[in-house]
Parts: structure tokens; C-alpha cells; sequence
């Protein structure tokens, strides 16, 4: 247990606060880099910025939209875990908002999205995001997306992958903070828990573009360097942990 602590501890130094890990005399950031954290950004931009979002809801989120308030700033909760938007695992329940994906902006121009993101629609200020993490955020959408609907079975919520070969993945790496059993780490209540299972089970979606960017705010490791089907057959695995 406390050398799980002491190896999350660690990465948090390193995750949390990931320019201050890089010295100045190390060669530049590398672009993978940046687009992972892009990729942290879509999930979250206030927390891994430790910036407040607006506390009133985006003035671009419909009126049909079943949220309300900070959480309408995230860019995932009108584009989805998935990138497709309405298009996607978000095309109807409690996050539905009716808007599109963003998945016609794979291999686009880092410029022109950085530009859509500050434009009249999205509001995303310098004071909000600045520049160098727009353009982090704007490479995550242009190189970072997957296609999700490759990898995960929409209709039963089962990822496309080999959980035995996932395990060998897990247990190495994920296992050190979540434990073998997927229970070490509890992101709800002790009355109403979820665990890794959990999430894998309900949201294959977002465990999988968690998986590959890592957890905004918590000392997770991005295992984007992985190829993608390394990643889904962890997410297979992780279906078969406990949900409870």
C-alpha cells in the first residue's frame, strides 16, 4: 500500500505540475506530448489549468441540453467522450445537448481550430485558456482523436479487445494505483462507490479516452505512447473488474 502511495505521489509531481518537471535546459516538449495534454484539456481545461470555468452555463449550449453551469465548458460535454457529439454516445440520455462532433477536424489546421476555439461560438478567452494551451488543445483535435466506433461496440458497450492481453497491461501499470481489483481507488462515495469496473462498464468511451490522455487534476499515467489496441484490450479488462 504505501509504495502504491509513494509511485502515485511521484506522478503527481510529474502529471499534475508537468512544465515544472521540464527543465530548462531539456530539449523542447515533444508535439505527442502536447496533443496528450490537449487531450486532458478536452476533458478538463479549468482543472488542468487550476482556473475557475464560468459559472454560468455557456451561452452557446442549447436550450435543449440537459446540463446546466460550469460543467457546459468542457468541451466534452457537448462533443462527447467519443468526438462525434450527437453523432455519438451522446446522441440521446443526460448529456445529450444536440451538438456535432468534431471528428470532420481530424487532420485539420492547428491554426484554424486554435481560431474556432476563440471565436464567437466557444468564448474560450486567453484570460480562460491561453495561448499555448489552446494550441495544445487545437493539436489534440486535429491528431488526437481515435475512432471510436473501431473499438468499442456501441450497441452492447463492450470494447473491441483481448481482456487477457489487457491484463498483462493492467496489472503492470494501471494495478499500481487502482489496485488488482480495480477498487483501490474510489471516485465516488463509500455509500454509492465507482471504481475503475465501473466506469469501464457504463462508459467504455471515457475510459478509453482517459486511458489514453490521462485523468485531469490526479497523478495518472497517459498511455497514449501505447498503440491503440494495447489501450482497447486494457479497457477489455477493465470490464471485467468489479463494478461494485
Amino acid at each position: 500500500m504505501r509504495s502504491n502511495n509513494i509511485s502515485c505521489t511521484v506522478l503527481a509531481v510529474i502529471l499534475i505540475f508537468p512544465m515544472a518537471a521540464i527543465a530548462d535546459d531539456n530539449p523542447p516538449v515533444s508535439e505527442f506530448w502536447q496533443t496528450l495534454r490537449g487531450g486532458l484539456l478536452y476533458d478538463n481545461w479549468a482543472t488542468v489549468l487550476f482556473k475557475n470555468a464560468p459559472e454560468q452555463t455557456h451561452p452557446s449550449y442549447p436550450a435543449e441540453g440537459k446540463k446546466k453551469g460550469a460543467g457546459t465548458w468542457r468541451c466534452k460535454e457537448c462533443h462527447g467522450w467519443d468526438y462525434r457529439g450527437v453523432d455519438g454516445a451522446y446522441s440521446s440520455g443526460s448529456h445529450y445537448s444536440g451538438v456535432k462532433g468534431i471528428r470532420s477536424w481530424v487532420g485539420g489546421s492547428v491554426d484554424e481550430i486554435a481560431g474556432i476555439i476563440r471565436n464567437d461560438t466557444h468564448r474560450y478567452t486567453e484570460e480562460m485558456i491561453p495561448d499555448e494551451a489552446v494550441t495544445n488543445l487545437a493539436l489534440f483535435v486535429s491528431r488526437g482523436q481515435v475512432d471510436m466506433a473501431q473499438y468499442i461496440d456501441y450497441s452492447t458497450k463492450k470494447a473491441r479487445g483481448d481482456a487477457a492481453r489487457g491484463a498483462r497491461f493492467y496489472q503492470a501499470i494501471c494495478s499500481v494505483c487502482h489496485g488488482f481489483d480495480g477498487k483501490q481507488i474510489n471516485f465516488k462515495t463509500p455509500e454509492k462507490p465507482e471504481y475503475i469496473g465501473t466506469v469501464a462498464q457504463a462508459n467504455p468511451q471515457e475510459t478509453l479516452h482517459k486511458a489514453r490522455n490521462g485523468q485531469p487534476g490526479v497523478p495518472m499515467v497517459a498511455l497514449g505512447v501505447l498503440d491503440i489496441q494495447d489501450i482497447v484490450d486494457i479497457v477489455a479488462y477493465s470490464q471485467t473488474l468489479p463494478a461494485k
